[in-house]
């Protein structure tokens, strides 16, 4: 904000915004940017309403009084970056390392070195920064990386932060950058806050030429927006904030904290602001530029605890401000940040840190207590899961006093071990839900974290409206029809939608043009396979809000089973004549990346001959991430174990704009896709699926089809597509108002219709599922358009959790009635669709019915 007195508001604006600042009345974005103008009397008077707020949540938070700071080093692990901005001095290039003496990354013992001098002192985070990717510009980064064993920066980053924890106690707080959702998957085991500030959401300043962050690819702000959102998801408590002073307006700037105010208000994930002031600094593009004012600070500051509300926590970095401590305190502010006894601001070299005695000292002669935090907040310290992961929970509780989530000034600092838990699986809660979901039902309609766990409500109804908004149709529907049933290969993406939207005599056309098509590709009968369900934990914390499945490890209906607990189960399969075991289970804390290799490996010593099919691409995720392995070196890992095919659940809807509502931290689709795909190439088939009928619209279930299609084009992986009907009842997506009472009978046959169609030539099994709409549905499904019945399951517990009235089993006599009303012969297949060997035909016969018996309850050990 280069000149605020060019553009000053009318005494009226600023007198009506300053009254609803006094009044406690929520701001807009127009007041917001009216109130960055406010100096002298005007400053006085926002800044006395600002202070209220900041005093208000301290007292609630309940630290009236004080202020806080971070003990800490700084750990600059390389200074090389992809970026250019204009005004960076941090980032150098790789031959003025060289002829500093320095490598392109720092080493192990360089990194170390620091970490445990930094111990000695007291310390107690390592704020390791570092360039953005800078591998992809620079062929140096590439072939350190390489010579060192890593696959890329943030392998390293991740290392060093387990090396840090393990050999010297300090908590690493990450700021690698622009991160995808993956990485924060990489990285979250082993940080228990990371960090990364906005800056700006002016699109201007990066992409117009001159522009402070033109020609830097991580500083688009739909970039830097999508990182926050993704910490959110993943449950990273996370630092962010704004810079001041490079060339923003005051609207823009308020802009940007609302920008910010809507992602913690979804998430609850941002634990900090930092509201930094530009500083020019020389050999740099914009050493012209004049550095931010002290009164646009304090507006700044002011206006932001406004807008984030009392329990916001802001930080001004004491170092940038020439010891005007006191007005920033003033304007709301309620930390200092990192600050150093030991290593300099490496972003800001020329600003030495105050001593902290200084710091206490000043804040005192403001009325406020200096007190020492850790880089992760108290209110997270407090919360726990999921925000911490377990392996860190040790190491922070190690520094934290535990009435307070402060850090302890007495804890010694050092190192304890990371490592993954010595037992992967121990039998613990409700081992028999398998059955008893059925006998007894389950304990309670939600989990008791059920206002937490999955983010803002109020938040995600706004999210959500502009999605279930009903799109009009204009297109011929009869033309459709004749497309479709010419070639329906041929159909354009405006006759597929109004094909999605038919209902009455054109639905009924529509399902005997797919019956038809059914009929052709893939004969009369009905397939079904002999297979066993098994979900080997229901303890999760992703947040998925669409699963009444998930369980804290606490709530009443949690359970694990052991290994020999899932071994003895698939050996009752087989003893019954089953072909497959699909086992999927919670992404629980506890266990280790490796636990599905011991899963596998279980079954198949146990029944060498049985197919697995299990891990969905979230758990692939989980476990690829868990371990450090990559996820073509995981899927490789565990075809090794036993492995044999993945379910292509946890798609839902393959569109991110459904996805975030349906769930908080589950895998967006391009990652789905790429699990999926690398499976494929490995040699892992997979099945396909689609959950619709929440939030979703038809243009969605078209966009999901048409992704699937070209995957199989691509890869052949795919062995069928499954429909899955949302199950409304205890899911916590529907309990919240949100989403709409599952698909009604016109769009489950418009679903799977379409589906045969949409997928034809590439996908030419299309699945039913009898759990989710009983004998009668899938039979009717069977009429348009599918030829598979899914698996006799033997137990179910996911669609059961969540209100399914269909049980948990069928006989193969249940599931030849079924293609039976269809008018159609049944027959077994394998889970790839051959055929099933003799014995193991006579064997399901012979059994068949029998089931209860045959596979009693397994007492938990």
């Amino acid at each position: 904000m280069t000149d605020h007195q060019a553009a000053r508001p009318t005494e009226n604006a600023m007198r009506r915004a300053l009254r609803r600042a006094r009044d406690g009345v929520a701001l807009d974005v127009t007041e917001a940017a009216v109130l960055l103008r406010a100096r002298g009397d005007d400053l006085t008077d926002l800044v006395a309403s600002a202070g209220r707020v900041r005093d208000a949540g301290l007292e609630a938070a309940g630290r009236p009084g004080v202020i806080t700071y971070s003990k800490s080093v700084f750990v600059p692990l390389t200074r090389l970056c992809r970026d250019k901005c204009h005004y960076c001095t941090f980032v150098t290039v790789p031959g003025k390392l060289r002829r500093d003496g320095h490598g392109m990354f720092m080493s192990p013992d360089e990194v170390l070195d620091i970490a445990r001098r930094g111990a000695a002192l007291g310390c107690k985070e390592a704020l390791i920064t570092l360039g953005d990717k800078p591998e992809d510009r620079w062929r140096e980064a590439r072939e350190w990386l390489d010579a060192h064993g890593y696959d890329d920066t943030i392998a390293y980053v991740r290392a060093m932060a387990i090396r840090i924890l393990e050999e010297t106690g300090l908590l690493p707080h990450l700021n690698p950058g622009v991160l995808s959702w993956t990485d924060f998957q990489r990285l979250k085991p082993v940080a228990p806050s990371m960090g990364m500030m906005l800056e700006t959401t002016a699109t201007r300043l990066w992409s117009e030429p001159g522009g402070p962050h033109h020609g830097s690819p991580d500083k688009e702000p739909a970039v830097r927006l999508r990182v926050l959102e993704d910490a959110g998801r993943s449950s990273v408590p996370f630092t962010s904030g704004l810079l001041l002073g490079i060339g923003e307006t005051p609207e823009e700037r308020a802009e940007s904290l609302f920008a910010l105010r809507r992602i913690a208000r979804a998430h609850h994930s941002i634990q900090e602001l930092i509201i930094q002031n530009f500083r020019a600094k020389p050999d740099t593009a914009m050493r012209g530029m004049p550095d931010a004012e002290l009164d646009d600070l304090v507006a700044t500051v002011a206006v932001a605890r406004l807008i984030m509300g009392p329990s916001a926590c802001l930080q001004a970095p004491p170092n940038l401000v020439d010891a005007e401590y006191e007005r920033l305190i003033a304007a709301g502010i309620d930390d200092w940040g990192g600050v150093s006894p030991l290593t300099i601001d490496h972003v800001n070299p020329e600003r030495p840190w105050p001593k902290i005695e200084e710091l206490a000292a000043r804040s005192a002669a403001a009325g406020f207590e200096l007190r020492e935090r850790l880089c992760v907040y108290p209110e997270f310290v407090t919360r726990g899961e999921p925000w911490l992961d377990p392996r860190l929970l040790p190491h922070v509780r190690a520094l934290a006093d535990p009435e307070t989530g402060l850090a302890n000034p007495d804890a010694p600092v050092r190192g304890l071990p990371w490592q993954e838990p010595d037992e992967a699986f121990t039998a613990t809660g409700r081992t028999d839900l398998h059955r008893t979901v059925d006998t007894e039902g389950r304990t309670g309609d939600r989990r008791e974290d059920f206002d937490e766990v999955y983010g803002d409500w109020e938040a995600l109804r706004e999210a959500a409206v502009p999605g279930m908004v009903p799109q009009r149709i204009d297109t011929d529907v009869r033309e459709a029809l004749a497309v479709a049933a010419d070639d329906p290969t041929r159909l354009t993406d405006p006759q597929a939608l109004a094909l999605l939207h038919a209902d009455g005599p054109a639905l009924d056309a529509l399902t005997r043009i797919a019956d038809d098509l059914r009929k052709s590709v893939a004969g009369d009968d009905v397939t079904y396979v002999v297979t066993r369900n098994i979900n080997f934990t229901n303890v999760c914390y992703t947040g998925c809000r669409f699963c009444a499945f998930a369980q804290r490890r606490t709530d009443a209906d949690a359970y694990t089973l052991s290994l020999d607990q899932v071994a003895d189960r698939a050996e009752q399969a087989w003893e019954v004549g089953a072909v497959e075991v699909c086992m999927q289970g919670g992404i629980h804390p506890d266990l280790p990346g490796t636990a599905y290799f011991d899963v596998a490996r279980a079954v198949k010593e146990r029944v060498p001959g049985i197919h697995v099919h299990a891990f969905s691409p979230m758990e692939v995720v989980n476990g690829a991430s868990r371990t450090g392995l990559s996820i073509r070196e995981w899927l490789t890992a565990a075809k090794e174990a036993g492995l044999d095919s993945i379910p292509g659940t946890a798609a839902e809807i393959l569109d991110d704009e459904v996805r975030w509502i349906l769930t908080k931290g589950k895998l967006p689709t391009a990652t789905w896709i790429e699990v999926i795909t690398t499976a494929h190439e490995l040699g892992l088939r997979s099945s396909s699926t689609m959950m619709y009928g929440h939030v979703d619209q038809p243009r969605h279930w078209l966009g999901h089809l048409r992704t699937l299609a070209g995957i199989q084009q691509e890869t052949g992986g795919f062995t069928e597509f499954v429909t899955l009907p949302f199950i409304h009842t205890n899911a916590p997506v529907y309990l919240a108002g949100i989403a709409r009472p599952g698909p009604t009978v016109r769009d489950n046959r418009a679903v799977t219709a379409m589906a045969r169609l949409l997928l034809h030539p590439h996908i030419t099994n299309i699945q039913t599922s009898w759990v989710k709409l009983g004998a009668e549905g899938a039979a009717e499904m069977l009429r348009s358009g599918a030829n598979d019945l899914g698996g006799t399951l033997m137990e179910e517990t996911i669609s059961r959790m969540a209100g399914s009235s269909y049980g948990s089993y069928r006989s193969v006599k249940d599931l030849e009635a079924i293609a039976e009303a269809a008018g159609r012969p049944a027959k077994p297949r394998t889970t790839l669709y051959g055929e099933v060997p003799e014995e193991r035909r006579r064997t399901a016969e012979a059994s068949d019915g029998h089931l209860p018996e045959l596979l009693p309850v397994l007492p938990a050990e």
